[in-house]
């Protein structure tokens, strides 16, 4: 089930089946150019594993003042997170989910000493850019290229009217790249990449994953920058949910290979 807020969309929100115990809370967070409607795919594939998915609007990177950007964003997700429970506190475990400059920001808030505004059980960071990587040339199809080869997302970006076109070449805060990629995360991370993906840099994410007390770096074979959307989202999803679960079994994986002939 998907609730919209009407008017002008300020999140939307997708529900587990009836009758189902709540597994835990996520809270997604777009990037550049996203509405929430960019996952509405994703919510609901981790809705139906009994999963409360909130997704809210893209952070603005202020270049003027990013530190006051950003703790304005850490007050509007916790706010947002808040909001998922109807009585009591939000079912845990509560993981964040961040997508490109979503990711950047979520990493930045999560790593810089003091409250973040919001305490959650993990992370997840998709996509996140490389400081020198734009995508300005080639149009909206050429922007669509680097995203995905997706045919459902490329035609639900396309007639989204809310989805900023030409975002990608907008450059981010160096501050805030500097700052995500610097991050010494308290909790559990997942960071997810596809090897296509022309806006990352491979070397100084993969730098970054390791230098995390409790982190897993996956990278996607032939997934473009919109990872957590592109053709293999099914795969991607069922990632996001074995990190999920795994929270929630104290990061013991529930499932172990004692053999493998392929």
């Amino acid at each position: 089930m998907t609730d919209h807020t009407p008017g002008t969309t300020a999140h939307t929100d997708h529900h587990g089946p009836e009758g189902l115990l709540t597994r835990g809370t996520v809270v997604v967070v777009p990037g550049r150019g996203e509405t929430p409607a960019t996952y509405t795919r994703f919510g609901r594939r981790l809705a139906a594993d009994a999963y409360r998915v909130r997704v809210v609007t893209a952070p603005e990177p202020d270049h003027g003042d990013p530190a006051g950007s950003l703790t304005l964003f850490g007050e509007r997700l916790a706010a947002a997170v808040e909001g998922t429970a109807i009585e009591g506190p939000p079912a845990a475990p509560l993981v964040l989910v961040g997508a490109d400059s979503g990711a950047a920001a979520l990493a930045a808030l999560l790593g810089r000493p003091g409250p973040a505004g919001v305490r959650p059980d993990g992370v997840v960071l998709a996509g996140l850019p490389g400081r020198a990587a734009s995508a300005g040339a080639g149009g909206w199809e050429g922007e669509l290229d680097v995203r995905t080869s997706c045919p459902a997302h490329r035609d639900t970006l396309t007639r989204d009217p809310r989805v900023r076109r030409g975002s990608l070449g907008e450059p981010l805060p160096d501050s805030l790249l500097t700052a995500a990629y610097e991050a010494e995360l308290a909790l559990p991370a997942l960071f997810l990449v596809g090897d296509t993906d022309p806006l990352a840099d491979h070397d100084a994410l993969a730098r970054t994953a390791k230098s995390q007390h409790r982190a897993r770096l996956s990278v996607v074979r032939g997934a473009h920058h919109d990872v957590l959307n592109d053709i293999q989202h099914r795969s991607v999803a069922a990632e996001a949910v074995t990190f999920l679960e795994t929270l929630r079994n104290g990061l013991v994986p529930v499932v172990a290979v004692e053999s493998s002939t392929w």
